[in-house]
């Protein structure tokens, strides 16, 4: 029988020649959306099919892997939007193996994009200015050119030196300047006239955008006020390709032409996101003039059609560290009047989304050390004052966002983001998102009626396992406590290890095995160990006199930890609780300060090249480092900051200690 896998939620099996990707995805328990029962009439169930090879499933998938298309979804082309690689999943029967991504879209819970941003202190500055002037009546016999007419009056009305007009412009500049006063409203880009209105124009746009592994999220803005006009996200369809961006990578190494596939890709989620932004702001394709794109040096390559492969192994050598300007039509982008302005990178895993965070948060701005982590698929390590800034990347993998977890899921209306547990009975109460109650309050079953409670989203994981650990169900090592069972229903045997019951309803039952703990453990430990070699490279502490002061979590995911509980499994150093705090989209918001100002641009250009990067993967210390963090909250840093806050459980012996005094029992026999 064919096997088939969905993405993002990697759902699959085996199923019968013959059946429907929709009836495969409801015995699987896909999250697809058909409103019409499957026949073929509201189009919500559409497929996106990627022919090629799938490493992580062991799958390569044929053109002949779905059923040719039918007559039903060539009807069904005018009636609703379909991409050339969608397919209805009515319609689609299954042959051979094949993987196929549920785009968000066609999700009955779309995920929700919790990016927030913090701005203060912008300065407008931004790559553009308009400026309206009336030209000279033209005689017959004068031989200036408009290019001269408005270059010459932009000089003597705004004492603006102006070279040329780009091609654009000049499309544009007869028809502009047709009115009977000969007036229009030019757009100035440094030396160039980019786009030219008739009459007055007052406003002009521009978007930030942060292209993450897993969320793609953007901000629109006035560029004549500095006013964000609409944000939006989605999630970045190369998920189809691998979760991680290593498997990105190998999808190129063993998919010849297959860097291409992910370019398109993400320039097609740009455009469609873009598109989403004006028209909720209300703005024209000819109004947005600027587009900021920042992103891991990885996403960097692929949205500049860069091979990414060479940073998927050792020395890991950008094509380059430069920013990158060009007009958005080479980037495939539909906006006439554009530039694309690539952010830059700093090395080979630290890209022009960590620049952005740099300049949102202003190490290099610090008069005292901070600590700034952009906790996402991979985590991105800053330490530095205005002195100096070290800056490396740990691969935490996807874990944090509750990926390759038994019971996660990404942050959609319903996913379980809070979790309290009781330190006697061991019993858990929950929130969900999309509901303020609690879920031993009285009314949450109505309250969340509507929602499908069907997993734990990145936060509430950090929790689950924090309130695990402080309640014993496991100990420091990540051993699920299975003498606990005795004592409590919710810890259940599971083969050889034990599991831990979170939600049991009719239909659901969430739970956290032994294998997610260690998932979460794993991705900690990478972190953990960046932070601390890091320190080591800045000659820093968590606590003394030359202490770091601040400690500032980032990222979708890092902007709703709570900081309780990153001290609990030891993502951050132990230090005073209030030194932690969450920055939000630190990346988005240092995406749109270089979009508002080239002053603050140039800030960040020159504040990268400073940075020192410090490559994990040939620092010989890294694997102890990796193996003393495992522990919750570590195996030899002690934690007297966090033990004035919460209880903590007495510590568990290591493995060394424990084969010590396995050691010692035959010399205490012989005395």
């Amino acid at each position: 029988m064919p096997r088939v896998v969905f993405t993002p939620s990697g759902l699959g099996g085996e199923v019968p020649t013959g059946t429907t990707v929709l009836q495969a995805a409801r015995e699987f328990g896909v999250d697809i959306d058909s409103v019409c029962g499957g026949r073929g009439i509201c189009g919500r169930c559409q497929v996106a099919f990627a022919p090629g090879q799938y490493p992580k499933w062991a799958i390569e998938a044929t053109p002949s892997a779905l059923s040719p298309w039918g007559d039903t979804e060539d009807a069904y082309e005018d009636r609703r939007d379909m991409k050339p690689d969608r397919r209805l999943g009515c319609c689609a029967v299954v042959l051979d193996d094949v993987v196929l991504d549920v785009p968000p879209e066609s999700q009955v819970h779309r995920p929700v994009v919790r990016k927030s941003l913090d701005l203060s202190d912008i300065v407008l500055d931004p790559a553009v200015a308009l400026a309206y002037i009336e030209l000279p009546p033209s005689l017959l016999g004068d031989a200036a050119s408009m290019s001269d007419l408005v270059i010459a009056q932009l000089l003597v009305e705004f004492g603006r030196t102006v070279t040329h007009l780009d091609l654009t412009a000049l499309q544009e500049v007869h028809r502009a300047f047709a009115r009977h006063d000969r007036g229009a409203t030019v757009a100035v880009r440094g030396d160039a006239v980019v786009a030219a209105w008739p009459g007055y124009v007052d406003r002009v746009c521009g978007v930030a955008v942060d292209i993450g592994s897993t969320t793609i999220a953007g901000h629109l803005c006035d560029l004549t006020t500095g006013e964000i006009l609409s944000s939006a996200g989605r999630m970045n369809p190369q998920i189809r390709y691998g979760e991680d961006l290593m498997s990105r990578v190998s999808y190129v190494m063993m998919n010849p032409g297959g860097e291409r596939n992910l370019t398109v890709a993400v320039r097609d989620a740009l455009n469609e996101l873009l598109d989403e932004l004006c028209a909720d702001a209300e703005v024209g394709v000819h109004e947005l003039l600027e587009i900021v794109l920042v992103g891991n040096p990885i996403m960097h390559h692929i949205v500049a059609g860069i091979d990414p492969t060479p940073l998927g192994q050792a020395p890991f050598t950008l094509a380059t560290a430069e920013p990158i300007a060009v007009r958005a039509e080479q980037f495939e982008l539909h906006f006439p009047h554009a530039q694309v302005y690539l952010a830059p990178c700093i090395a080979g895993h630290v890209g022009a989304d960590t620049a952005a965070v740099i300049l949102s948060e202003g190490p290099h701005r610090s008069d005292t050390m901070q600590l700034l982590v952009d906790v996402g698929t991979n985590a991105e390590i800053v330490v530095g004052d205005r002195h100096h800034q070290f800056a490396a990347s740990s691969p935490t993998g996807p874990a944090f966002e509750g990926a390759q977890l038994s019971c996660g899921q990404r942050a959609t209306a319903g996913a379980i983001e809070r979790v309290r547990i009781d330190r006697d009975t061991l019993e858990a109460r929950f929130k969900v998102i999309g509901s303020d109650l609690w879920s031993n309050e009285p009314g949450f079953a109505e309250a969340t009626e509507a929602l499908d409670i069907s997993g734990i989203c990145g936060s509430g994981i950090i929790e689950v396992i924090g309130e695990m650990f402080l309640a014993g169900i496991i100990d420091s090592e990540g051993v699920v406590q299975g003498a606990l069972a005795e004592r409590s229903p919710r810890i259940v045997a599971d083969g050889r290890t034990f599991t831990y019951i979170v939600h049991q309803a009719p239909g659901v039952r969430l739970t956290v095995t032994q294998n997610d703990v260690r998932a979460i453990q794993l991705a900690k430990a990478a972190l953990r160990a960046g932070i601390e070699l890091l320190f080591q490279h800045a000659g820093v502490t968590a606590d003394g006199p030359n202490a770091v002061r601040d400690i500032r979590l980032a990222g979708a995911f890092g902007s709703h930890i709570d900081p309780v509980y990153a001290l609990v499994l030891g993502l951050v150093p132990d230090c005073p609780v209030e030194r932690v705090r969450s920055v939000g989209n630190a990346a988005g918001a240092g995406a749109v300060r270089a979009l508002l100002s080239l002053a603050a641009r140039r800030e960040m250009e020159s504040a990268v090249r400073k940075v020192v990067k410090v490559e994990t993967a040939t620092e010989p210390e890294f694997q102890v480092k990796f193996v003393e963090a495992m522990a919750f909250p570590h195996a030899t840093a002690p934690s007297p900051h966090l033990s004035s806050v919460v209880t903590l459980p007495p510590r568990s012996a290591t493995g060394s200690e424990r084969q010590g005094r396995r050691r010692r029992r035959p010399e205490k026999e012989d005395t």
